[in-house]
């Protein structure tokens, strides 16, 4: 075999050492540690080295040792012999003469070493070395030819620095360090180290509370990675679900990492980047209230991790676990003595500064197992224990030290002081809640805050004292509708990502109509929908909020109407009824009972809609329905029938009763009803500024066969309309008509998408109409009406945050919505609608036109009128 010129082997050996780099940035340190180690062997092979060669040898050497070095740590987790390693290297760098190749290559070992202490948690020694690093890199810029070339080194250094500040809190001085390394990547076209800074600007903001702003550059630094053909690292994946899991969307960060889960685990040696995923799907878990998941994914995590030697990542997996064990204790009421014990015990061994929130989250899960077993004084004492939350605490901290607090006040007495620190926390959440982007995001808030929220309803209910339980559902439920619109319009992005969402939705239409396959589709389909979806939670922008309508201000706007509004504490369903200035509380039994029955209602009403139902059919379906809507109507409105009288209602459901029609139930047929997702938000719709518009916009879909005959009767009712139908309806064209109208009509097939919400859909003449594209028009009309199956449905948050087609147009600025809550057949939704225009001519009141509309046959009429009347 011809030798290689010695020349040509130095070569190599660097193209190695490169390889190894990109690789293990990428977290493929075994394969970087198998690149370097065969590149040593090449110098090896050089020995003895002749004197020309040798300065070249003796640099290149040095630098894959050093590199390997930091390679062998990372996987060993060795942090000792890492540093051992780099103190052996810096000697051989004292005996290099040359000062620009020595400052060369002491640049790169000091930014190794702070490296390896930032690794263990040691970020204040570590910015000294990552300065020093970059004093040795300057002098040695200054003393160079090819200073270009060769700026990655500083821009990496600038970066990790920048990374060190964003850990410590040193807000300005990270976004300084990371700005100008993304500077000088762009400068030096460094586009890989550019998409690098960017991401960790994404967690600088992150940890600052703009989830919004993390996410655009999560989104940024993904697309730079696929730009450049290289693989995302698993850690940007990994902080996408951090922000999603930072806005309370537990479960669209589980969909999120599971398939970052399913790719990584078709590739060899990823033992420690798989523990990782696995550990942040236990947090998603767990916050999704999964707890047999979230220990199956501790324990894997907890194993994994115990075999390469990563003491933080095990007790972050021990932290996951304890929480799952003390929340289904707490839950059962049957706490074991060990468990204090076990948390407390945890939180002492845990490694600082490294895990100190941890550890101080362990303290106060002890805290919470002492005061349900009685032990106060411990609780007290353990609790003292705990930091007080500093500038970047993350928030579920925040809310555990408030509920930790609340929870021991409860105990000793004092449920003033517990519903002052229930207070404090809830505007701690609102601080976050009002950096958030789009709807999904505002409304996801919630979930933090949901124990805190739980405890004061709790508190108040326990008083009987109807008033303060008004003033408290306000603060705690549905906070989405708090925020005042922005006329921004849809961002064109987003809207370029739906189009395309709606142009594979229609292939697939046509594909299956044709009889050819769409699995194909149906992937590119879902993968598009994820995308439009991710773009959604950082473009759209909410107003200031509101402040939360108080009890007089509603009692005024009320007027000789009453306000039903209901809410749940355990299993004890309650309703707080405003009527005639009075405030009353009454107890309704069993929430899980009226939830039972209003799910079999809806499926129920599903039965009936088609329009030729077999008769026998038809008659059995009906019993089933007329049953359990005589079992709601006793539990829920018989026993409040006294205190509203014959007056107009405002209902303010909670949970599952969302999915209620109202004008079904005996005790409310023929009454004009409006539901709204709080009383905040339906004094906001009631004191919406009525504009002069006169517009009236009336659309028909394709494929309903009454239609035709509906939209020719409402053209009688409103001659100047501008009508949309067949190739006209589009969906360009109808938002453009809809943007500023009066009315709104809608007569067309439509879907809700409990998982997606915003992404139910409306069929036009060149597909889907989403639910996200209402929530970008600039003026939306003032009342706008789903002659359509199912739009009047949403997905139900914690916090009794609504998110679907209809609230997404009520966030937005409409006044009123018309909607069904399940199925209509088509014929019998162009009756209804005939009649309810009909009425609405003469009454001019939405509410009690629909009332009128819906009491000829409710059954087939499942519609109800959201936000104002």
């Amino acid at each position: 075999m011809t030798k290689l010129d010695p020349s040509e082997v130095i070569d190599r050996v660097r193209k190695l050492q490169q390889t190894a780099s990109d690789v293990s940035c990428l977290g493929r340190f075994h394969e970087g540690v198998r690149l370097l180690r065969k590149g040593m062997g090449l110098l090896d092979g050089m020995y003895p080295v002749a004197p020309e060669h040798r300065i070249d040898w003796m640099v290149t050497r040095i630098r894959l040792s050093s590199t390997l070095v930091a390679l062998t740590s990372e996987i060993t987790g060795d942090f000792k012999a890492g540093l051992a390693g780099l103190d052996d290297i810096r000697q051989l760098i004292a005996g290099v003469e040359d000062p620009v190749v020595r400052a060369e290559l002491s640049a790169a070992l000091e930014h190794n070493y702070g490296a390896r202490l930032m690794s263990v948690g040691r970020n204040e020694d570590s910015l000294g070395y990552f300065g020093t690093s970059m004093e040795h890199r300057r002098y040695w810029l200054d003393h160079t030819l090819e200073a270009e070339p060769r700026m990655v080194g500083l821009v990496q250094t600038l970066a990790a620095r920048g990374w060190v500040h964003t850990k410590l809190g040193n807000v300005s001085q990270a976004r300084e360090d990371l700005n100008r390394a993304i500077e000088l990547a762009e400068k030096f076209e460094l586009r890989a180290d550019a998409a690098d800074g960017r991401r960790f600007l994404g967690t600088l903001a992150l940890r600052t509370g703009d989830v919004p702003e993390a996410l655009r550059l999560y989104e940024v630094s993904e697309r730079s990675y696929r730009a450049l053909d290289l693989d995302v690292p698993s850690q940007l994946r990994l902080e996408q679900a951090e922000a999603l899991l930072a806005a309370g969307l537990a479960g669209e960060a589980g969909e999120h990492l599971d398939d970052l889960m399913a790719s990584m685990r078709s590739q060899p040696s990823v033992t420690r980047e798989l523990a990782y995923i696995e550990l942040h799907r236990a947090e998603a878990a767990l916050l999704a209230d999964d707890l047999v998941l979230a220990r199956q994914m501790a324990g894997s995590a907890r194993r994994r991790m115990l075999k390469v030697g990563c003491q933080t990542c095990v007790g972050n997996a021990k932290i996951i676990g304890l929480h799952a064990d003390v929340r289904e204790a707490l839950r059962s009421g049957e706490i074991p003595a060990a468990l204090p014990y076990r948390a407390i015990r945890t939180a002492e061994t845990l490694p600082v500064p490294r895990l100190a929130e941890q550890a101080a989250t362990a303290r106060m899960l002890a805290v919470r197992l002492d005061i349900r077993r009685g032990n106060l004084k411990r609780a007290a004492e353990t609790l003292r224990m705990v930091p007080r939350p500093g500038q970047l605490t993350p928030i579920d901290y925040r809310m555990l030290r408030r509920l930790c607090r609340a929870e021991l006040a409860v105990a000793e007495g004092r449920r003033g002081k517990a519903l002052t620190e229930i207070r404090s926390g809830l505007t701690e959440l609102d601080a976050v809640r009002d950096r958030m982007g789009g709807l999904d995001l505002v409304s996801g808030t919630a979930l933090h805050g949901q124990e805190l929220a739980d405890l004061a309803v709790k508190l108040v209910l326990e008083r009987s004292d109807a008033r303060r339980l008004f003033v408290w559902l306000e603060r705690t439920r549905a906070q989405t509708y708090r925020y005042e619109p922005l006329s921004a319009g849809t961002d064109p992005e987003l809207a370029a990502s739906v189009a395309e969402v709606r142009g594979l939705g229609q292939a697939i239409q046509e594909a299956q109509h044709d009889g050819h396959p769409i699995a194909g589709l149906r992937a590119k389909y879902n993968e598009r929908l994820r995308e439009a979806q991710r773009l959604g939670w950082h473009t759209g922008r909410w107003g200031r909020p509101r402040p939360v309508a108080g009890l007089g201000e509603v009692v005024a706007r009320l007027g000789e109407r009453a306000m039903v509004s209901f809410a749940a504490s355990g299993d004890e369903l309650v309703a707080v009824v405003v009527a005639g200035g009075e405030c009353r509380l009454v107890r309704l039994g069993s929430a899980e009972a009226a939830a039972e029955s209003a799910r079999v209602l809806n499926v129920d009403l599903d039965a009936l809609a088609p329009d030729n139902l077999p008769e026998r059919l038809a008659e059995v379906v009906m019993a089933s329905a007329r049953k359990q809507a005589d079992k709601l109507d006793a539990q829920l409105i018989q026993p409040l029938a006294e205190l509203f009288g014959e007056r107009e209602l405002v209902i303010v459901p909670t949970g599952p009763l969302y999915a209620v029609p109202w004008g079904v139930l005996p005790g409310l047929r023929g009454r004009p009803t409006v539901v709204a997702p709080s009383a905040t938000a339906w004094l906001a719709a009631e004191l919406t500024k009525l504009t002069r518009a006169r517009k009236i916009v009336l659309v028909r879909g394709p494929g309903l066969a009454g239609a035709r005959g509906e939209l020719e009767k409402l053209t009688t009712h409103y001659r100047t309309a501008t009508t949309m139908t067949g190739a006209k309806a589009t969906v360009k064209s109808v938002l453009r008509a809809m943007d500023g109208a009066k009315l709104a009509h809608f007569a067309a097939h439509g879907a809700h998408e409990p998982e997606n919400a915003l992404f139910s859909r409306l069929e036009l003449a060149d597909g889907a109409l989403f639910g996200h594209e209402m929530a970008g028009l600039r003026q939306p009309p003032r009342q706008v009406v789903f002659a359509a199956c199912e739009l009047a449905l949403n997905r139900i948050r914690p916090g009794d945050e609504a998110l679907g087609f209809a609230s997404a147009l009520l966030a937005s600025g409409s006044r009123t919505v018309i909607a069904p809550l399940s199925r209509v057949g088509d014929l019998a939704s162009a009756a209804a609608m005939d009649d309810y225009y009909r009425a609405l001519a003469e009454r001019e009141s939405p509410a009690l036109a629909l009332a009128d509309a819906i009491a000829v046959d409710p059954f087939r009429r499942p519609f109800v009128c959201l936000g104002a009347g």
